[in-house]
């Protein structure tokens, strides 16, 4: 029997003898895990199943190979095909105006037919639901808070694809978007984890989580800003792996086809045309052009792109990596982020500036200054007496949007206004506070109520987190954490980052009137968070990589056993997560049920 030979230490040379008390531990079951080599530390290669797994299914190698390649699209598609089909269904119902889509269903309208929101009568709705041919666009401008371009895109399935003015036109793009996402997601999670098996499971949580679901079937403007703050998320990871593939072409290799770290080419390579990192800061752009909290996901997730290249370059060999990064990649990180994300932004008021009807077009005819004499600000409270200057040199068009957009920002940090579904920023991650979009109690045989239901029923449309996902997400967070700060783990640092980026700046502004559904940003996320919590669940992966040979390891019977374990453990936590989605159906959906059911599906006070 040929004996293997114990696996390379970090630290040590190939042959030489493990310390003592690795030995002393081996009689407990611990297992000497192997170096990385510098290629794999660059390039990770991807996680394939063992070749016993084709032998026991009876399936030939070649096809084998056929299969793991093209699961790394079919099996995502598969899970975005569910996902669809559940936010699309019914998608028209209920057939009502809820929650905020009074004002972005009818925004989006005004927009999409003459480049202006309109202002509407208050009373309109009705009309609307009754017979929207009927309803024309009103010329006045109205005063609005958000930017265009959400509008814009619910404003597509209202024109585009021939639904109209009605709940399925205004709702039929957020459903898409949403949709997107999920794929979006099993890809990144491929991508992120190394494995086509965790990425479609990340994309199976976000797409049984409630809250995502019910937004994705809402003509709000939270989804779309989430699809492009995704999106962004994951053209800087494509980024990343190509700079990294470039940067271990550049490298040199041993006698034995090793790659060597080279100190003057890690510090000293240009990575050139990097086209992702301008498709993210488009991204940025388009989500800063949604909601104004993209700017501080901008900011996070450029701060996170530079020490991405910071590591790429300390893995190669450099000495002084972020003196590097600051002369060869900090200008060109922000070249190709903010500028492109700015103009971006301008580019989608294109109908503001182009109408000359829009609200405050001509604020500056006329005037010389720029913006008031006071500023209210987080953190720091409101600045007055700011001086004025003579800037009738910059066009009147410019300083009229100027004003408009501090006139929206003092609206924004001022808006107190109490709220029955307001909820602190420090709720959501246990769904302290949901917000109920709809709610009707049809009486027994009308309204979809069964008519052997004795009592009224409830129809409501709760955007609640699907609550075993929630509170798993929370010791996923503290995870993710440990692995960052502790083992300096770069995938937990960057989900710690895209959480972070959704949910810490609402932080400063615990007076404002804010709403759990803000939280839907950060949810891809937290479905990351709860993959790879699941993933250290269920074990480090035995066998071969692509690319990479198979490692024996002393010990892997127990290994087997403990990844057995571990993946019964998981697998019941994701049915349990998935049974916790369906039993909230109903009330995801405005599905009419006994109101008895419907208490009972009310498991804390604060859902009422």
């Amino acid at each position: 029997m040929t004996s293997t030979a114990p696996p390379t230490l970090p630290g040590h040379d190939a042959g030489e003898e493990p310390p003592s008390w690795q030995h002393r531990m081996r009689r407990f079951g611990h297992v000497v895990r192997p170096t990385t080599g510098l290629r794999e530390r660059l390039v990770p290669p991807f996680t394939r199943p063992p070749g016993q797994l084709w032998t026991v299914l009876g399936i030939p190698p070649l096809w084998g190979v056929r299969i793991v390649r093209w699961s790394a699209w079919a099996g995502p598609l598969l899970v975005t095909l569910v996902a669809g089909l559940m936010r699309f269904w019914k998608l028209g119902s209920p057939d009502a105006v809820i929650f905020d889509e009074t004002y972005y269903a009818k925004d989006a309208w005004a927009l999409i037919n003459q480049g202006y929101e309109g202002d509407w009568p208050k009373d309109i709705d009705k009309s609307i639901l009754a017979n929207p041919d009927l309803i024309s666009v009103p010329s006045a401008p109205g005063y609005v808070v958000h930017p265009p371009v959400g509008k814009y895109v619910i404003g597509i399935g209202e024109k585009l694809f021939g639904f109209g003015f009605t709940p399925l036109g205004w709702r039929f793009m957020v459903a898409v978007l949403g949709t997107l996402s999920v794929l979006l997601i099993c890809r990144i999670g491929r991508r992120l984890f190394r494995s086509t098996f965790l990425g479609c499971l990340a994309g199976t949580l976000l797409a049984v989580d409630g809250l995502h679901f019910v937004m994705s079937r809402t003509a709000l403007l939270d989804t779309v800003l989430m699809f492009f703050v995704v999106a962004a998320f994951g053209c800087l990871l494509v980024d990343r792996d190509r700079t990294r593939a470039r940067l271990a072409a550049a490298l040199p290799e041993d006698e034995e086809g090793r790659l060597r770290p080279d100190a003057e080419i890690a510090a000293g390579l240009r990575f050139g045309w990097r086209p992702w990192r301008i498709a993210a800061g488009l991204m940025l752009g388009l989500a800063c052009g949604t909601k104004w909290n993209g700017l501080y996901i901008l900011v996070f997730f450029c701060v996170m792109a530079v020490l991405w290249d910071a590591g790429a370059r300390r893995t190669a060999g450099a000495v002084s990596p972020y003196r590097a990064v600051l002369r060869r990649d900090a200008f060109w990180a922000f070249v190709s982020t903010v500028p492109v994300a700015i103009v971006t932004y301008m580019v989608s008021w294109t109908g503001w500036f182009v109408t000359d009807k829009g609200y405050g077009r001509h604020w500056a005819d006329g005037r010389a200054g720029l913006s008031p004499d006071h500023i209210k600000l987080p953190l720091i409270g409101t600045i007055n007496h700011l001086p004025q200057f003579d800037m009738s040199w910059v066009p009147a068009s410019l300083r009229s949007f100027w004003h408009y957009e501090t006139e929206v920002y003092s609206f924004h940090v001022g808006l107190t206004e109490g709220h029955t579904y307001q909820s602190n920023p420090w709720s959501w991650l246990v769904d302290g506070r949901p917000v109920s979009y709809y709610y009707e109690s049809p009486s027994p045989g009308t309204g979809g109520c069964p008519s052997d239901a004795g009592a009224k029923c409830a129809s409501e449309v709760l955007a609640l987190g699907t609550p075993l996902l929630w509170w798993a997400g929370c010791f996923a967070l503290l995870y993710v954490l440990w692995r960052w700060i502790f083992r300096r783990d770069w995938r937990a640092g960057a989900i710690a980052c895209g959480i972070g980026a959704g949910f810490l700046p609402w932080l400063m502004y615990q007076e404002r009137t804010i709403f759990f559904f803000y939280a839907v940003v950060f949810v891809p996320f937290l479905c990351l968070a709860v993959t790879m919590m699941i993933g250290a669940i269920i074990g480090p992966p035995q066998g071969a990589t692509e690319g990479a040979a198979a490692t024996v390891e002393p010990g892997l019977g127990r290994a087997e056993r403990r990844r057995a374990v571990g993946a019964i453990g998981a697998g019941v936590l994701v049915l349990l997560i998935v049974w916790n989605f369906v039993y909230f159906w109903p009330i995801y959906t405005g599905t009419a049920i006994p109101i008895d059911a419907w208490r009972s599906r009310m498991w804390l006070d604060s859902w009422v």
